[in-house]
């Protein structure tokens, strides 16, 4: 479906956000185990009459009434084995490679029968079904919350719970999509090229949002060319006459649209961007405010968000609203009440007076950049930045670390490292560095010299769990 194809089939009232001509059904697609057996090339241990009517879980914790178990043998955890607890939770079924308690499709490699299930399930849907994909080596979960925000304003959104963006995390997403769903937002993340051309194998998006390509995963990919080509993946990927949504500031990504023979929009302060950013301010909190632009229109934004890359991110989240056909003015006035995936630039007040900035979930030194920028922006006391190791960087990663650490003294006060790890970090930020030997170590010196006023930011890869030294503090 092309950009006016795609804008003509929605009606617009009274000026406010659109809605499809055609309704559609709610409800889930129902299947029954015997059905599900059928698309996956499974056998059925039990009843195979049981029907399906919920989403697919990997965590019975999570099930819902009526769902379907998805079970793993790992090394050290095997799935199967919790099959009764989720049948409590209201489970009816299971995909496994053995039988368990509960009626189960058994199968030889349980991940390809849970991509062929959920391609199956969201080809059912298709009919009406917008399906969004988005990549990038920073801002992919934050943007995608963006993304949702803006087209659940307009009709039912399903979108990528958190950073669920692999082989297993995409069909997930694919099946929590029902019958009501209009809109399929889903994150795709790569550690390799390849990855997510596999991903777009399961489902074709009719938008592809590309937003950088930087050093995230560098150490698996070996070259920025080379991640380059996997994040290309999702342009090759489109459906027949999809819209590419392209960052105009990252010539890497603007290249991309050379992989496509459909409609491109751009998103970003450039100059030439089909959407601009334009008359950027943060205000005391960090939070942006910002002019988008079209070449027929322009909207102002506020975002509820700390940080100013935060409007790169919106643009594109916009751009993508506009691809879909949605309204400039919808699309913008949707993010004013926006929130993001936990971790991530969580702003928080302290007991004893400070501010605390939590954006533990994940880090490069892209991200590690932007977030120190916003750190600066907040208004307050000391600025006190909490940094720990960015995986994955390979070679580079001592240079990349002590480049960071440079950065985080022209930002903050006093720059914490925590852990061996994060050494050259405190090397990078000289006389401005404080090192601490791990999590407990940085909670104890940060309970002994926090005081009122002060901005504390928390940053680091997700193995190095600084979410925790983020919650003692809270």
């Amino acid at each position: 479906m092309t950009y006016s194809e795609r804008a003509s089939s929605y009606l617009y009232l009274d000026g406010l956000a659109p809605a499809r001509r055609l309704p559609r059904r709610v409800g889930r697609v129902p299947l029954s185990l015997g059905e599900i057996a059928a698309v996956v090339g499974g056998t059925v241990e039990g009843d195979d009459a049981v029907t399906v009517t919920a989403p697919a879980v990997l965590d019975g914790r999570q099930a819902e009434p009526g769902g379907l178990f998805v079970a793993f043998a790992g090394e050290n955890v095997d799935g199967h084995d919790y099959a009764g607890q989720a049948g409590q939770a209201g489970v009816v079924g299971v995909l496994g490679s053995r039988p368990t308690p509960l009626p189960t499709v058994v199968v030889d490699d349980v991940q390809a029968a849970l991509q062929a299930l959920a391609t199956h399930v969201v080809a059912r849907l298709r009919n009406g079904l917008t399906v969004v994909g988005l990549t990038g080596s920073q801002g992919k979960t934050s943007t995608k919350d963006l993304v949702a925000a803006v087209l659940s304003s307009a009709a039912p959104t399903t979108a990528t719970i958190g950073s669920l963006n692999n082989e297993l995390g995409v069909p997930l997403t694919m099946l929590r999509a029902d019958m009501g769903t209009q809109f399929l937002v889903l994150e795709m993340g790569a550690r390799r090229v390849g990855d997510i051309a596999a991903l777009t194998g399961l489902v074709a998006p009719d938008i592809a949002v590309v937003l950088n390509v930087g050093q995230a995963h560098l150490g698996e990919f070996g070259s920025r060319g080379a991640i380059a080509r996997a994040k290309g993946e999702l342009v090759e990927g489109l459906a027949p006459g999809g819209t590419a949504v392209l960052n105009a500031d990252d010539p890497r990504v603007v290249a991309m649209r050379s992989l496509t023979d459909g409609p491109v929009l751009t998103f970003g302060r450039a100059e030439h961007a089909d959407v601009r950013v334009l008359d950027l301010e943060s205000d005391r909190l960090g939070r942006p405010s910002f002019t988008l632009r079209t070449a027929d229109a322009s909207a102002r934004v506020a975002l509820p968000l700390i940080g100013a890359h935060q409007a790169l991110n919106a643009s594109a989240a916009v751009a993508a609203g506009l691809a879909a056909g949605l309204p400039l003015e919808a699309a913008a006035d949707a993010l004013a009440s926006v929130s993001l995936s936990k971790w991530r630039m969580e702003l928080r007040e302290l007991a004893c007076g400070a501010t605390l900035l939590n954006d533990s979930y994940n880090a490069n030194p892209d991200s590690t950049r932007a977030a120190l920028d916003a750190l600066a922006a907040v208004e307050g006391g000391r600025r006190i930045a909490v940094l720990g190791e960015m995986l994955e960087l390979g070679e580079e990663s001592e240079a990349e670390h002590r480049a960071v650490g440079a950065y985080a003294a022209s930002r903050a006060d006093v720059v914490v490292t925590v852990g061996e790890a994060a050494r050259e970090i405190a090397d990078g930020a000289g006389e401005r560095a404080v090192a601490v030997a791990g999590n407990a170590a940085a909670v104890d010196w940060l309970r002994g010299h926090l005081a009122a006023g002060d901005v504390v930011l928390v940053k680091a890869s997700r193995g190095a769990c600084l979410n925790e030294v983020a919650a003692a503090l809270a």
